[in-house]
């Protein structure tokens, strides 16, 4: 189990911070903090490098001896708390992006990474990603049909009276079932081509099943259905509540002022 320093605010008033270092002792004096860890003594907020605690001026093993770790927040969107919402990105008002993860009541797989966030009128935005397989029910699933033949792996053809329809794109994820229960989804590719030309007889998709997890389709008639692609589209994240964690891994000094999310209400 870890140890943490915890830190109160009086301005608070509560304990509102726990910090990574450990001390094995601590005192203020003359408007400085000091603790003592190993035998060394430490004065803080006086070096360069944030996030970064007991670097003693010997280096061992070759290397400087620094302890850095992470900066972390975690707080909540708890508006309108009895209607069911979807939380579709995610606005920071600062001078840095973060990587972010999102859970509500609901979902469990909302996130953002660092560099998907893009500057706009001194604010970073970004699209809520959601990518959980456990949650393909829930909205970017979307069902074709049992296939009619398997070609080569990677060419799923269907019945001309099946419509693949027109909301599957290049890029989707194709997954499939088996019967009898047509239960648990297996990924079986990315979707590389649509070619739908009926009165040529052609209505089939071709896969990349190359890409990481994927199940060669073992049987010509399996339920076939599709996830969009995440990054292209946002479904965000569907809940109640909204909590999210934020992560930042500079050694410089940054500010965040306020997180926002462009919030929906979800009509079932």
């Amino acid at each position: 189990m870890a140890n943490y320093t915890l830190t109160y605010s009086e301005g608070a008033p509560g304990w509102v911070s726990f910090y990574s270092y450990y001390p094995d002792w601590m005192i203020g004096m003359n408007n400085y903090f000091y603790t003592f860890k190993g035998g060394d003594l430490y004065r803080h907020n006086v070096n360069q490098e944030r996030n970064t605690f007991y670097t003693p001026w010997q280096v061992k093993n070759g290397t400087p001896n620094a302890d850095f770790t992470p900066t972390r927040m975690r707080s909540v969107f708890n508006a309108s708390v009895l209607e069911n919402k979807v939380f579709k990105t995610i606005d920071l008002q600062g001078d840095a992006p973060w990587s972010i993860t999102l859970a509500t009541d609901i979902q469990t797989s909302g996130f953002i990474q660092q560099n998907w966030f893009e500057k706009k009128e001194a604010t970073y935005f970004a699209f809520v990603r959601n990518n959980s397989v456990g949650e393909l029910f829930l909205r970017s699933v979307n069902g074709i049909a049992t296939s009619s033949e398997v070609v080569g792996g990677n060419v799923i053809k269907f019945p001309l009276t099946i419509s693949i329809g027109s909301i599957i794109s290049v890029g989707d994820l194709l997954y499939f079932s088996l019967p009898p229960s047509y239960g648990s989804p297996i990924l079986a590719g990315r979707v590389t081509a649509i070619d739908v030309d009926l009165p040529n007889n052609i209505n089939q998709l071709t896969i990349d099943t190359t890409i990481s997890g994927t199940t060669p389709i073992p049987i010509q008639d399996a339920f076939i259905f599709y996830v969009k692609n995440s990054v292209a589209e946002s479904h965000g994240v569907l809940g109640h509540y909204c909590v999210f964690d934020m992560e930042n891994d500079y050694t410089e000094k940054i500010e965040l002022y306020a997180v926002e999310s462009d919030v929906m209400k979800s009509f079932p």
